[in-house]
């Protein structure tokens, strides 16, 4: 085989390798996209059904309910227009409360209640680290001083 030959074939199996790699990494990242739908939205049925997607929204007040196995709940997501079911079984983030913010991840089951596989509990969107907050009043009371002066 002439030298012209074998970068030819070298040129071409890297070429091969690469595009299988590509093909096994697109796959990979499709099969773990999850989309994002709120409560709306599924009720417009626009979210996909048999498919794995999240739920958003606030737990809805006096909506959780316990089994007697201690590890289901049953509880109610809403965004203040629509409201859907969930059911999810396993532990709670300790943030999970009724009126705070939840997202769930599961599939829409054919009774239209969202099965949870995992739920996470969303802190205020006005939650600081104890060290940025006093940081903060520090450089507020700094400031108000100056003014004062």
């Amino acid at each position: 085989m002439k030298p012209r030959h074998k970068r030819i074939a070298i040129i071409a199996a890297g070429l091969a390798a690469l595009g299988i790699a590509a093909a096994l990494v697109l796959n990979a990242f499709q099969s773990n996209l999850v989309f994002f739908f709120s409560p709306s939205q599924v009720a417009a049925n626009q979210a996909p059904s048999g498919k794995a997607f999240r739920i958003g929204g606030l737990v809805e007040s006096g909506s959780v309910k316990r089994a007697d196995d201690g590890l289901t709940v049953r509880f109610r997501v809403t965004d203040t227009a629509q409201t859907v079911a969930v059911t999810y079984t396993g532990i709670l983030p300790d943030l999970f409360k009724e009126g705070k913010g939840v997202v769930a991840q599961g599939r829409l089951g054919a009774d239209g209640v969202f099965e949870a596989t995992e739920v996470l509990a969303k802190h205020d969107e006005n939650y600081m680290p104890p060290d940025a907050a006093h940081a903060i009043e520090q450089a507020q009371k700094a400031q108000k001083s100056v003014i004062t002066n």
